[in-house]
Protein backbone atom coordinates (compact mmCIF):
# COMPACT_ATOMS: atom_id res chain seq x y z
CA UNK A 1 0.00 0.00 0.00
CA UNK A 2 1.44 3.39 -1.00
CA UNK A 3 1.83 6.21 1.51
CA UNK A 4 2.27 9.87 0.65
CA UNK A 5 4.71 12.34 2.23
CA UNK A 6 2.32 13.05 5.11
CA UNK A 7 2.19 9.40 6.06
CA UNK A 8 -1.41 9.13 4.83
CA UNK A 9 -2.36 5.91 3.12
CA UNK A 10 -3.13 6.64 -0.51
CA UNK A 11 -5.81 4.00 -0.87
CA UNK A 12 -8.21 2.24 1.44
CA UNK A 13 -9.13 -1.37 1.72
CA UNK A 14 -12.44 -2.86 1.36
CA UNK A 15 -32.76 33.15 -4.37
CA UNK A 16 -33.81 35.89 -1.79
CA UNK A 17 -32.99 39.57 -1.25
CA UNK A 18 -29.32 40.53 -1.07
CA UNK A 19 -28.02 41.29 2.42
CA UNK A 20 -25.34 43.94 2.67
CA UNK A 21 -22.51 42.67 4.86
CA UNK A 22 -21.47 45.51 7.12
CA UNK A 23 -18.91 43.85 9.39
CA UNK A 24 -16.44 42.49 8.47
CA UNK A 25 -16.56 44.16 5.04
CA UNK A 26 -14.63 41.53 3.10
CA UNK A 27 -14.09 37.80 3.17
CA UNK A 28 -10.40 38.36 3.87
CA UNK A 29 -11.26 39.92 7.21
CA UNK A 30 -13.14 36.74 8.18
CA UNK A 31 -9.77 34.98 8.09
CA UNK A 32 -8.07 37.37 10.50
CA UNK A 33 -5.79 35.29 12.69
CA UNK A 34 -5.71 32.46 10.16
CA UNK A 35 -3.31 31.84 7.29
CA UNK A 36 -5.63 31.90 4.26
CA UNK A 37 -4.53 29.59 1.48
CA UNK A 38 -7.48 30.07 -0.88
CA UNK A 39 -7.23 33.08 -3.17
CA UNK A 40 -9.16 35.93 -1.55
CA UNK A 41 -10.90 36.94 -4.79
CA UNK A 42 -12.06 33.36 -5.38
CA UNK A 43 -13.27 33.09 -1.78
CA UNK A 44 -15.14 36.39 -2.18
CA UNK A 45 -16.78 35.10 -5.38
CA UNK A 46 -17.94 31.96 -3.56
CA UNK A 47 -19.21 34.10 -0.67
CA UNK A 48 -21.13 36.38 -3.04
CA UNK A 49 -22.78 33.38 -4.72
CA UNK A 50 -23.96 31.71 -1.53
CA UNK A 51 -27.37 32.25 0.08
CA UNK A 52 -26.81 35.35 2.25
CA UNK A 53 -27.06 35.32 6.00
CA UNK A 54 -30.07 36.75 7.80
CA UNK A 55 -29.92 39.67 10.21
CA UNK A 56 -29.62 37.34 13.21
CA UNK A 57 -26.48 35.72 11.80
CA UNK A 58 -25.04 39.07 10.80
CA UNK A 59 -25.47 40.37 14.36
CA UNK A 60 -24.04 37.18 15.82
CA UNK A 61 -21.02 37.39 13.54
CA UNK A 62 -20.44 41.06 14.30
CA UNK A 63 -20.67 40.56 18.05
CA UNK A 64 -18.32 37.59 17.89
CA UNK A 65 -15.71 39.63 16.04
CA UNK A 66 -16.21 42.51 18.42
CA UNK A 67 -15.92 40.74 21.77
CA UNK A 68 -14.23 37.35 21.36
CA UNK A 69 -10.45 37.04 21.41
CA UNK A 70 -10.31 34.45 18.59
CA UNK A 71 -13.30 35.31 16.38
CA UNK A 72 -11.86 33.43 13.39
CA UNK A 73 -12.94 30.26 15.21
CA UNK A 74 -16.49 31.08 14.14
CA UNK A 75 -17.85 29.13 11.21
CA UNK A 76 -18.61 31.61 8.45
CA UNK A 77 -21.34 31.92 5.88
CA UNK A 78 -20.07 29.42 3.30
CA UNK A 79 -19.30 26.65 5.75
CA UNK A 80 -22.44 27.35 7.75
CA UNK A 81 -24.61 27.04 4.65
CA UNK A 82 -22.70 23.91 3.65
CA UNK A 83 -23.40 22.28 7.01
CA UNK A 84 -27.06 23.24 6.80
CA UNK A 85 -27.24 21.72 3.32
CA UNK A 86 -25.74 18.46 4.56
CA UNK A 87 -28.34 18.24 7.33
CA UNK A 88 -31.07 18.72 4.70
CA UNK A 89 -29.56 16.19 2.29
CA UNK A 90 -29.33 13.33 4.79
CA UNK A 91 -32.63 14.23 6.49
CA UNK A 92 -30.85 14.32 9.84
CA UNK A 93 -32.86 14.31 13.05
CA UNK A 94 -30.15 13.87 15.68
CA UNK A 95 -26.90 15.84 15.62
CA UNK A 96 -23.91 16.13 17.92
CA UNK A 97 -21.65 19.16 17.67
CA UNK A 98 -18.31 19.17 19.47
CA UNK A 99 -17.26 22.80 19.76
CA UNK A 100 -20.14 25.28 19.70
CA UNK A 101 -18.20 28.55 20.17
CA UNK A 102 -20.77 31.37 19.76
CA UNK A 103 -23.27 29.18 17.94
CA UNK A 104 -23.21 30.18 14.27
CA UNK A 105 -22.80 26.60 12.99
CA UNK A 106 -25.16 25.32 15.68
CA UNK A 107 -28.03 27.51 14.55
CA UNK A 108 -27.37 26.81 10.88
CA UNK A 109 -27.67 23.08 11.41
CA UNK A 110 -30.65 23.44 13.75
CA UNK A 111 -32.52 25.36 11.06
CA UNK A 112 -32.39 22.31 8.82
CA UNK A 113 -33.67 19.92 11.48
CA UNK A 114 -37.35 18.98 11.30
CA UNK A 115 -39.75 19.63 14.15
CA UNK A 116 -38.77 17.22 16.89
CA UNK A 117 -35.16 17.10 15.75
CA UNK A 118 -32.44 17.60 18.35
CA UNK A 119 -28.93 18.98 18.39
CA UNK A 120 -26.62 18.49 21.35
CA UNK A 121 -23.66 20.86 21.32
CA UNK A 122 -20.58 20.84 23.55
CA UNK A 123 -18.65 23.87 24.81
CA UNK A 124 -16.26 24.83 27.62
CA UNK A 125 -16.08 28.63 27.18
CA UNK A 126 -18.74 30.35 29.32
CA UNK A 127 -18.33 33.66 27.50
CA UNK A 128 -19.07 31.99 24.16
CA UNK A 129 -21.95 30.12 25.77
CA UNK A 130 -23.59 33.33 26.99
CA UNK A 131 -23.50 34.84 23.51
CA UNK A 132 -24.85 31.68 21.89
CA UNK A 133 -27.73 31.37 24.36
CA UNK A 134 -28.95 34.91 23.59
CA UNK A 135 -29.09 34.25 19.86
CA UNK A 136 -30.61 30.80 20.30
CA UNK A 137 -33.36 32.44 22.34
CA UNK A 138 -34.13 34.75 19.40
CA UNK A 139 -34.45 31.91 16.90
CA UNK A 140 -37.51 29.69 16.50
CA UNK A 141 -35.03 26.83 16.11
CA UNK A 142 -33.38 27.46 19.47
CA UNK A 143 -35.56 24.91 21.32
CA UNK A 144 -34.01 22.13 19.20
CA UNK A 145 -30.59 22.87 20.77
CA UNK A 146 -29.22 21.49 24.04
CA UNK A 147 -25.94 22.94 25.30
CA UNK A 148 -23.68 20.67 27.35
CA UNK A 149 -20.90 22.53 29.14
CA UNK A 150 -17.75 20.66 30.11
CA UNK A 151 -15.27 18.26 28.50
CA UNK A 152 -16.84 16.86 25.34
CA UNK A 153 -15.50 13.35 25.86
CA UNK A 154 -17.44 13.18 29.13
CA UNK A 155 -20.57 14.42 27.38
CA UNK A 156 -20.22 11.80 24.65
CA UNK A 157 -20.01 9.04 27.27
CA UNK A 158 -23.43 10.06 28.56
CA UNK A 159 -25.11 10.17 25.14
CA UNK A 160 -27.08 7.48 23.40
CA UNK A 161 -27.46 7.03 19.67
CA UNK A 162 -28.24 6.79 16.97
CA UNK A 163 -26.75 10.01 15.65
CA UNK A 164 -27.23 11.10 12.05
CA UNK A 165 -24.40 13.61 12.01
CA UNK A 166 -21.43 14.60 14.18
CA UNK A 167 -19.57 17.87 13.61
CA UNK A 168 -16.12 18.07 15.24
CA UNK A 169 -14.71 21.57 15.62
CA UNK A 170 -12.96 21.75 18.98
CA UNK A 171 -9.44 21.31 20.40
CA UNK A 172 -7.32 19.76 17.68
CA UNK A 173 -5.28 17.44 19.88
CA UNK A 174 -8.45 15.49 20.68
CA UNK A 175 -9.86 15.20 17.15
CA UNK A 176 -8.95 11.51 16.86
CA UNK A 177 -10.34 10.82 20.34
CA UNK A 178 -13.61 12.55 19.47
CA UNK A 179 -13.86 10.55 16.26
CA UNK A 180 -13.41 7.20 18.00
CA UNK A 181 -15.69 8.12 20.91
CA UNK A 182 -18.52 9.21 18.62
CA UNK A 183 -18.22 6.47 16.04
CA UNK A 184 -20.32 3.81 17.84
CA UNK A 185 -23.15 6.33 18.25
CA UNK A 186 -23.34 7.20 14.55
CA UNK A 187 -25.88 5.20 12.60
CA UNK A 188 -24.88 3.37 9.42
CA UNK A 189 -25.15 5.92 6.63
CA UNK A 190 -24.47 8.77 9.07
CA UNK A 191 -21.83 11.46 8.71
CA UNK A 192 -18.86 12.49 10.82
CA UNK A 193 -17.51 15.90 9.81
CA UNK A 194 -14.16 17.30 10.90
CA UNK A 195 -13.40 21.00 10.53
CA UNK A 196 -10.00 22.70 9.96
CA UNK A 197 -8.49 19.56 8.48
CA UNK A 198 -6.16 21.49 6.16
CA UNK A 199 -5.14 23.74 9.06
CA UNK A 200 -4.18 26.74 6.91
CA UNK A 201 -1.92 24.45 4.89
CA UNK A 202 0.20 23.46 7.88
CA UNK A 203 -0.66 19.80 7.29
CA UNK A 204 2.02 19.89 4.59
CA UNK A 205 4.76 20.74 7.08
CA UNK A 206 3.46 19.94 10.57
CA UNK A 207 5.50 21.36 13.45
CA UNK A 208 3.54 21.80 16.66
CA UNK A 209 1.16 19.49 18.52
CA UNK A 210 -1.95 20.86 16.83
CA UNK A 211 -0.42 20.43 13.36
CA UNK A 212 0.50 16.82 14.07
CA UNK A 213 -2.91 16.11 15.63
CA UNK A 214 -4.70 17.28 12.50
CA UNK A 215 -2.44 15.17 10.29
CA UNK A 216 -3.08 12.18 12.55
CA UNK A 217 -6.85 12.73 12.35
CA UNK A 218 -6.75 12.86 8.55
CA UNK A 219 -4.63 9.72 8.51
CA UNK A 220 -7.05 7.97 10.87
CA UNK A 221 -10.08 8.71 8.71
CA UNK A 222 -8.28 7.96 5.45
CA UNK A 223 -7.19 4.54 6.72
CA UNK A 224 -10.51 3.62 8.35
CA UNK A 225 -12.26 0.89 6.29
CA UNK A 226 -15.50 1.58 8.18
CA UNK A 227 -16.05 4.85 6.29
CA UNK A 228 -15.99 6.38 2.85
CA UNK A 229 -14.40 9.82 3.04
CA UNK A 230 -13.59 12.96 1.11
CA UNK A 231 -11.36 15.87 2.17
CA UNK A 232 -12.71 19.18 0.92
CA UNK A 233 -11.00 22.55 0.45
CA UNK A 234 -13.94 24.46 1.94
CA UNK A 235 -12.66 27.31 4.13
CA UNK A 236 -9.94 25.70 6.30
CA UNK A 237 -10.67 22.18 5.09
CA UNK A 238 -13.53 19.81 5.89
CA UNK A 239 -13.33 16.04 6.19
CA UNK A 240 -16.54 14.16 5.44
CA UNK A 241 -16.69 10.57 6.60
CA UNK A 242 -19.74 8.50 5.68
CA UNK A 243 -20.23 5.46 7.90
CA UNK A 244 -20.64 2.39 5.76
CA UNK A 245 -23.74 0.24 6.36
Amino acid sequence: MAWNRLGVRAAKQPPGPVTVLVFPATVSSLFAGMDPFIDAAVEQFAHDHTEPETDLYRRLREETYRVMSSPQMQVGLIEGRFLKMLVHLISARNILEIGMFTGYSTLMMAEALPAGGRLVTCEIDSKAEAIARRYFAESPHGPKITIRMGPALETVKALSGPLDLVFIDADKVNYSNYYEACFPLVKPGGLIIGDNVLWSGRVIDPRDDNDHAIVAFNRLVQSDPRVENVCLTVRDGIMLAWKRP
